[in-house]
């Protein structure tokens, strides 16, 4: 026992010190490109710095499993230099139970990101995206989902207009059932819209059989009402707006994600992406395990056998490859080309396996 905390401390110890670099590279990296980006704009260092630091946090979740290889490669290389590896398996220990800790650690990190770490990067990325929109287009568009229907915002030189739609098509570019807001740059409404459907044109949105009324303070809204068959209501959204605008699945907490993607199917929208990222985020912990036993089966040798460098580029070239396979399988998930279940756990399975296969192949004996 004494062993497996001692273990999983230098594990975590290795985890947590690689983190923190990785994270002032980002931080300097990412400010750089924040101060280039908004250098058009008045947007003070501050300002830059705090998208900066809210930017980070994605990032580095992202990172979290080639943090973990890198970890365990600097582990087991220092682990092999000082021969204590030698003295464990002198003592009877086989290597998946000398494995067992930093596994066991790995998977904790993976269920602490999912269950802790993914909120906050879903409140700072939000937040990212929010100031960023603001300092680079004055304004930002949103769109948002309840049991109503759908919300969506955008602004104009006349002020906002707020827009309600029971339901849309998969593709956001039809919206039906529609109730445009008008708002004055002062905040009073100034009109109301119905349609029966809008749909996103260049340059604007195609109303068809409209009904306007005028809300001009001291005039009778129902007796100033214009009904037509098509109106084309100006505005700068484009369908790639809209799409942004829900928003990417990092930027949702896992724990909101399955009433949101309900909401987003009774829209009319699609939530497969959403889908496939709560499966994937799901069985991440057993990825970051995976990792781990991976790159132990190179580097957990004694350092007299030589071919230290090339162990730790085996490794590091398999962590690699591992995920570019996990992300090219969710990707294919998002486009429909693997069934959700197939693309969020077989990567991690098979990794697992693969690890375990490896470790047995490398043990002596």
């Amino acid at each position: 026992m004494i062993l497996h905390f001692y273990f999983a401390r230098r594990f975590l110890k290795s985890f947590l010190g690689l983190l923190l670099v990785f994270s002032l590279m980002i931080l300097l990296f990412d400010l750089v490109e924040q101060v280039r980006r908004l250098s058009g704009t008045e947007a003070s260092f501050w300002q830059k710095l705090s998208l900066s630091l809210l930017h980070v946090p994605e990032t580095i979740y992202e990172m979290i499993p080639l943090v973990t290889v890198l970890a365990t490669v600097a582990m087991f290389v220092a682990l092999a230099k000082s021969s204590e590896l030698v003295v464990t398996r002198a003592a009877g220990r086989a290597a998946l139970v000398t494995l067992m800790s930093p596994v066991a650690v790995a998977f904790g990190i993976g269920v602490f990101a999912l269950a802790l770490l993914n909120p906050v990067v879903a409140v700072t990325l939000k937040r990212y995206s929010a100031l960023s929109e603001i300092y680079l287009a004055g304004s930002d568009s949103a769109l948002s989902f309840s049991t109503e229907g759908l919300w969506l915002r955008q602004a104009g030189e006349e002020g906002q207009t707020v827009i309600h739609a029971d339901r849309a098509n998969a593709e956001g570019t039809e919206f039906y059932d529609v109730t445009f807001y008008g708002f004055a740059p002062e905040g009073g409404m100034t009109g109301r819209t119905e349609a029966d459907s809008a749909t996103l044109q260049e340059g604007g949105w195609l109303l068809s059989n409209v009904k306007h009324w005028p809300l001009d303070a001291g005039s009778n809204p129902e007796a100033a009402s214009v009904t037509r068959d098509e109106v084309l209501v100006p505005s700068n959204l484009t369908v790639d707006n809209i799409r942004e605008s829900f928003g990417e699945p990092a930027a949702i907490s896992i724990w909101n994600l399955p009433a949101y993607t309900r909401e987003l199917t009774d829209a009319g929208f699609s939530a497969r992406r959403y889908m496939v990222w709560i499966q994937t985020e799901l069985a991440k912990p057993i990825f970051l395990a995976a990792m781990v036993l991976i790159s132990a089966a190179f580097t957990m040798r004694h350092a007299r056998f030589g071919k230290t460098g090339i162990a730790v580029l085996s490794s590091l070239l398999m962590g690699f490859s591992l995920y570019y396979v996990k992300n090219f399988a969710q990707i294919l998930g998002d486009n429909g080309q693997l069934p959700i279940m197939v693309a969020a756990w077989a990567p991690p399975i098979a990794a697992l396996m693969l690890a375990i296969g490896l470790v047995l192949q490398m043990e002596d004996g």
